[in-house]
């Protein structure tokens, strides 16, 4: 049996990549926004820059390849160096490319390419996750996962900005490539758990039969239901946070203090203290808990603004949504290392991977058309309409999809 405690190296190798991954993708579109507006740019064109994010939907296509093609017996392993250093590759061409002087259609091209990279990166770092790992850990590394996305959050979207405001526009894309390079030599460094099955070393061939197969089966199926439901309607009240404050008299600084930093520092930690928890009571009891706690931070949130309750009750209600995302991010990004098939690790993670963004595009899209119809109370009533949904969904599905009970305890 594995021990416990012998599996963190390779944790926090895997929390490094994912941090490593995703703090360039947040940096690019959540911090340059504001050296765009600075330089000229229009909303307009902030906004088209943001569609070079599109890649990320069709990660299902992208994992194809590396079940399909096999770069040795280690085939995860050497797709993520090849890929993380690709990507490490577009960053330092797009640190060459200042906004001053570059043409706006050519860096529109390099963050469609730098975007593209980081998402088909993460799909064999977190296939080689479900290989090297026994099924005991997976939970926490999905755990860990969030976690890293929160702290990404933080690095790319207020600490780069810093940087960049004070040592010019180049810095910051050389640190997080060297973020990147530190993540190569964690790979080659990774061991597997004797327990995991050798996926590399089995000849599947994916394609379009195994798309469609992976639906084919009756929990994945419900478990697609849950992807789309889960955390999509709680991260759609975390995007809305900023703007929600912002209109009702908080400051700018306050909001980046508040929301930037201390949201994601509580999601971070919340993600961890998730893991635990759903290690202790079961995955059966964790997703309907999770989900309450989701439908209870967007009430209070809605609550507080329907009271024109006290700064002090919206920055209570601003760390609840917090903590139930980090909950909820966490349980789902470990509950997807389960559901994949034997020597398709890539293409199932990829298949889930753009449900789940999918979801996270479309949901604040339709609350955003909410808030400019009925305002914050009409589009926080209809997240809760979503989350409630998800809740039922949760107690559907938490006997159908089949997590093993070594996962649960």
């Amino acid at each position: 049996m594995d021990g416990r405690r012998s599996w963190w190296p390779q944790q926090w190798a895997l929390a490094w990549l994912n941090l490593a991954l995703i703090a360039p993708i947040i940096y690019l579109y959540v911090g340059l926004p504001l050296v765009m507006r600075e330089q000229g740019w229009t909303g307009t064109q902030i906004g088209l820059l943001q569609l070079a994010g599109l890649p990320a939907i069709l990660k299902f296509l992208m994992a194809t390849p590396i079940d399909r093609y096999r770069l040795g017996r280690a085939n995860y392993r050497n797709w993520a160096m090849v890929l993380v250093l690709c990507y490490a590759a577009s960053l330092l061409a797009l640190a060459a490319h200042d906004l001053a002087s570059t043409p706006r259609w050519l860096l529109f091209l390099l963050a469609v390419l730098v975007n593209l990279l980081g998402t088909w990166a993460d799909v064999p770092v977190n296939a080689l996750a479900i290989q090297i790992l026994p099924e005991s850990e997976r939970l926490r590394a999905g755990a860990l996962r969030s976690a890293a996305t929160s702290v990404g959050a933080i690095v790319g979207g207020g600490i780069m900005l810093l940087i960049q405001t004070r040592m010019g526009w180049a810095w910051p894309f050389w640190l997080l490539v060297l973020g990147l390079f530190a993540g190569v030599l964690l790979v080659a460094l990774l061991r597997s758990s004797p327990s995991a099955p050798a996926t590399d070393s089995m000849p599947v061939r994916a394609g379009w039969r195994e798309w469609r197969g992976y639906f084919a089966v009756p929990q994945h199926r419900l478990w697609a239901v849950l992807l789309l439901l889960y955390v999509s309607f709680i991260g759609a009240a975390w995007v809305y946070l900023k703007p929600l404050l912002l209109d009702h008299g908080f400051a700018p600084q306050q909001i980046a203090l508040i929301v930037g930093v201390g949201g994601g520092l509580v999601a971070a930690v919340s993600s961890l203290a998730a893991s635990r928890l759903t290690r202790m009571l079961g995955t059966r009891v964790a997703l309907p808990l999770f989900s309450l706690a989701s439908v209870g931070a967007v009430g209070a949130l809605a609550v507080t603004i329907g009271v024109q309750g006290p700064p002090g009750a919206y920055i209570a209600a601003a760390m609840a949504v917090a903590l139930a995302m980090g909950a909820a991010a966490g349980l789902v990004f470990g509950l997807m290392m389960y559901h994949t098939r034997s020597g398709l690790a890539a293409l199932d993670y990829g298949i889930q991977s753009s449900l789940f963004i999918i979801a996270r595009t479309l949901v604040p899209l339709a609350a955003g058309v909410l808030l400019d119809r009925y305002g914050y109370g009409g589009m926080l009533a209809g997240l809760l309409a979503g989350l409630t949904l998800a809740l039922a969904a949760s107690l559907y599905s938490r006997d159908r999809i089949h997590i093993k009970a070594s996962t649960a305890h």
